[in-house]
């Protein structure tokens, strides 16, 4: 399957939107979409902010395909995702709020209107290998039936959507709450006195 300008603008708005708004590195993060029997995911050590046709590589969801060796050290973890889910689109963050508190933290819950609306309460989950790991592509899909986005401690967040701007939409909704929690907290104030309770046993 011959990849469309249409899925090249596609990865390289939403590529160049978690760039611009520090949500990744340089070089940092994964994205992909699902088509029928296929997903397109960015290449392997790749800038998501600058992205070209060669930065997106096709692989078969079902069959073994020596694209693998070339695309995203995540993608097993994506394939899982699409197999066990109903995601088309996966954004994947290294972002510096929400990783912070997820180290210190088994879940993020939001304490503003937005993120509580959006997002109502982001698990944070433990690896021994939170990259690409045969563990992370057991346990992620099991949460994303659940939850738009999850957290890795200390790694990075996952989210999912029917679009590639649905997943960036959460990513970038925890982010917003996840400063937002931290800014409370610079104040001296404990922040968890403003979660609502019922997103805590959401």
């Amino acid at each position: 399957m011959a990849i469309s300008e249409d899925i090249l603008q596609e990865f390289q708005k939403i590529g160049g939107a978690l760039f611009l708004s520090g949500l990744n590195n340089s070089h940092s993060g994964n994205i992909s979409m699902r088509v029928g029997r296929k997903m397109f995911i960015t290449r392997r050590g790749s800038m998501l902010g600058y992205l070209t046709d060669e930065d997106i590589i096709e692989v078969d969801l079902y069959e073994i395909d020596s694209n693998l060796t070339i695309s995203s050290t995540e993608s097993n973890v994506h394939k899982r995702i699409y197999l066990e889910t109903e995601a088309l689109a996966i954004v994947h963050a290294h972002v510096v709020a929400a990783t912070a508190l997820s180290i210190v933290r088994d879940e993020i819950i939001p304490i503003d209107v937005e993120g509580g609306y959006y997002v109502h309460k982001c698990p944070v989950i433990a690896f021994e290998f939170a990259s690409g790991s045969k563990e992370m592509e057991e346990t992620l899909p099991k949460y994303l039936k659940n939850y738009k986005v999850v957290m890795v401690k200390g790694h990075g967040a996952f989210a999912v959507g029917e679009t590639l701007e649905e997943a960036l939409f959460y990513i970038h909704s925890l982010e917003n709450s996840a400063r937002i929690i931290l800014n409370v907290a610079s104040m001296g104030i404990d922040p968890r006195k403003y979660e609502k309770d019922y997103y805590s046993k959401w």
